[in-house]
């Protein structure tokens, strides 16, 4: 029996058929984690975010990991498509001065209009949204797609049809989108004091590769170093207003 998570349940007012409809799952799923059956770390992770408490709290013995993290970083995921859409949202969702977000293309967000959505409303109520995409005219775009092995006019493509889905924002005042010509080694996805920063590897889609989700505790912290990034590559890029 986890009481755990059933208690935190209780306080959220949530039951077994509304964690389901969240994470797209049988309620009789959600039941068996109650009953004490420990779920896959990409369901810990979105009840975790469902219930806004620490994945720890609800089963400290499947994340022994965390007591060995450093100040600031408070999780890492194997995998960026093992993080559920759900925790994007929550995620952007959380912000209320600051959102910035950093890639080559970061279509698998433009391709969500619950996100669009959460930007635009997030701008109107007065936060400062700020997205930087690669150049899909300049050869670091054309490198990356070589270097991911889906070749420069797939990856050019990519940035293009982000571009494309993000049109309607360049209408929504505090919102602005930037192309860059810089090499990423990671992308940045920011709201106020939270960030996730998804590692590039050669060879490797960024999609696979892994997401450390750091909190911006002081100015010596891990986050501060990639924000820092953000505003250095943010001050070279050219405005789009297409």
């Amino acid at each position: 029996m986890n009481n755990n998570l059933r208690y935190a349940l209780a306080a959220a007012r949530l039951n077994t058929t509304d964690v389901a409809a969240a994470l797209a799952v049988d309620p009789k799923t959600v039941s068996r984690w109650l009953n004490g059956r420990i779920p896959y770390p990409r369901h810990r992770w979105a009840v975790a975010d469902l219930l806004n408490v620490n994945e720890a709290d609800l089963w400290p013995e499947a994340t022994p990991r965390h007591q060995a993290l450093a100040d600031g970083i408070h999780a890492v995921y194997p995998h960026r498509w093992a993080i559920p859409q759900t925790t994007w949202r929550a995620h952007f969702s959380s912000a209320t001065e600051q959102i910035d977000i950093l890639a080559y293309s970061a279509l698998f967000l433009a391709e969500d209009h619950a996100i669009q959505r959460i930007l635009t409303e997030k701008a109107a109520a007065g936060a400062q949204v700020r997205i930087l995409l690669g150049d899909p005219e300049g050869p670091e775009v054309a490198a990356r797609g070589v270097d991911e092995g889906i070749g420069a006019e797939v990856m050019a493509a990519r940035v293009k049809n982000a571009l494309a889905l993000y049109r309607l924002l360049l209408d929504a005042h505090g919102v602005e989108i930037r192309l860059h010509r810089t090499v990423l080694y990671n992308s940045l996805y920011r709201a106020d004091d939270q960030f996730l920063i998804n590692t590039h590897a050669y060879g490797t889609p960024a999609a696979n590769a892994p997401v450390m989700h750091l909190t911006h505790t002081n100015d010596q912290g891990p986050a501060s170093t990639y924000l820092i990034s953000f505003n250095r590559v943010w001050a070279t890029a050219q405005p789009h207003n297409q």
